[in-house]
């Protein structure tokens, strides 16, 4: 059974980018090692901007002095 995992920051993903992802994700392990859709399992982990660091530092942080 094929297990995808995502991580992303949590910044307002929508249900259907979510779906896309989805479906994306389960397209691609179809098609390029031909594993069967109805056991694929694609999960979604939305990280807070805080917990996801960078060279050191927070996203958070990173993304407040690019400001």
């Amino acid at each position: 059974m094929p297990y995808v995992n995502i991580k992303i920051t949590r910044e307002g993903l929508t249900a259907v980018q979510k779906e896309q992802l989805i479906q994306g994700a389960t397209e691609l392990l179809v098609d390029v090692l031909g594993k069967n859709p109805e056991i694929t399992v694609v999960v979604i982990d939305e990280i807070n901007t805080d917990n996801w660091g960078i060279a050191g530092e927070s996203v958070t942080k990173r993304r407040q002095r690019d400001e």
